[in-house]
């Protein structure tokens, strides 16, 4: 019985607390995006603790509602931000027309009204409409046809930030993978490392680490960028040259990083158990390891910026768009990991308000 008590108070205390404000762009209407929002709310409990506004159509939510035949999926339509009203999810109408949507094609038009979504879903952002963005997956391609002129939303949403580099991070429960560079191709990756930037990055997962996941003293492991760790200069010398130096310099200024690692035996022995989080020389060195560990639950998070923005770990994945095959858990992961972040940050804000002054002796 008291065991039964406890849990309806905690219950009560989740229900009182103010739903935070999620904002979700909808990612490109021809792949699985709409669809794994769709998934990600046919569990009523999501709404206790947010308040979904998805940027889009009402048109388009429901053609993709009807494709995968769901009935669990109830929206309102909505202007404008201001207007959402807690515990149901609201559909802010970016666009009115009818979309000739391609469901699974790589066309532009897919591309058109992700940009769309997104530039709504950022301005309401920056009004303070809504407390977190959510993106769904876009498609690079299609996406800079329509005019979006960068690598990817870390690099459009540090430049709106006004931040020179932000820092991408894979995130799932305790394992956090964050990256030196990111999406630059393997060709360009080696004169894309320097000391002051792994050095740079290492403060930014830090800094993360400390405000965003309330670890007070992060532990860092440091992967290496050549095959066995570069094997003492045998397979090359950036490990010597560049990632030594920057670990020592960090751990010098108050830090805690160790390494480098090679990254295959790293992530196959489980080490990253006792770590706090990694930090990876390349994308696909990190993002391997990492997939091969957290591929439905992995979440992409954009540290580093004054705003809290997560996406879900995949893509577009075109080739299941429609089939009512994706599955919608790292999509729900990433809203609850946003507003995780959300709180955090709030919390370490508050407690650090009024700190204690040093006393004259």
């Amino acid at each position: 019985m008291e065991r039964q008590e406890k849990k309806i108070n905690k219950e009560t205390l989740k229900s009182e607390r103010t739903p935070v404000r999620v904002g979700i762009s909808i990612g490109d209407i021809n792949g699985i995006g709409p669809e794994v929002i769709i998934k990600a709310f046919q569990d009523p409990q999501m709404l206790i603790e947010c308040t979904p506004i998805i940027y889009g159509s009402t048109k388009t939510m429901a053609y993709h509602k009807k494709a995968i035949g769901d009935e669990l999926f109830n929206y309102q339509r909505i202007e404008d931000a201001n207007e959402a009203q807690v515990r149901k999810i609201n559909i802010v109408s970016v666009w009115n027309e009818v979309v000739n949507i391609k469901l699974g094609e790589v066309d532009e038009i897919g591309g058109k009204y992700a940009y769309q979504s997104l530039e709504a879903a950022t301005k309401d952002l920056a009004s303070n409409k809504i407390d977190v963005l959510v993106t769904a997956p876009i498609s690079k391609e299609t996406i800079q046809k329509a005019g979006f002129q960068f690598p990817g939303h870390t690099e459009y949403l540090a430049d709106l930030s006004g931040v020179e580099d932000a820092l991408m991070m894979m995130v799932a429960g305790q394992l956090r993978v964050a990256l030196v560079t990111s999406h630059i191709p393997l060709a360009d990756v080696p004169n894309s490392i320097s000391k002051d930037k792994i050095i740079q990055k290492l403060q930014q997962l830090d800094n993360s680490l400390k405000k965003d996941f309330a670890i007070v003293r992060p532990k860092i492991a440091v992967l290496g960028l050549n095959p066995h760790a570069g094997e003492s200069g045998a397979l090359g010398n950036e490990e010597l040259e560049i990632i030594n130096p920057a670990i020592h310099a960090f751990n010098h200024d108050g830090g805690t990083a160790f390494g480098p690692y090679p990254a295959d035996g790293f992530f196959g022995s489980q080490l990253y158990q006792q770590f706090d989080a990694v930090l990876s020389m390349y994308h696909d060195q990190g993002l391997t390891g990492f997939k091969s560990i957290a591929f439905n639950d992995g979440v992409n998070f954009t540290a580093g910026l004054p705003i809290v923005r997560t996406s879900p770990d995949h893509g577009t994945a075109f080739d299941i768009a429609g089939k009512n095959l994706a599955d919608a858990q790292s999509m729900r992961s990433a809203i609850y990991l946003a507003m995780d972040i959300y709180r955090t940050r709030e919390f370490v804000k508050a407690i650090n308000a009024n700190p204690l002054q040093p006393q004259k002796k």
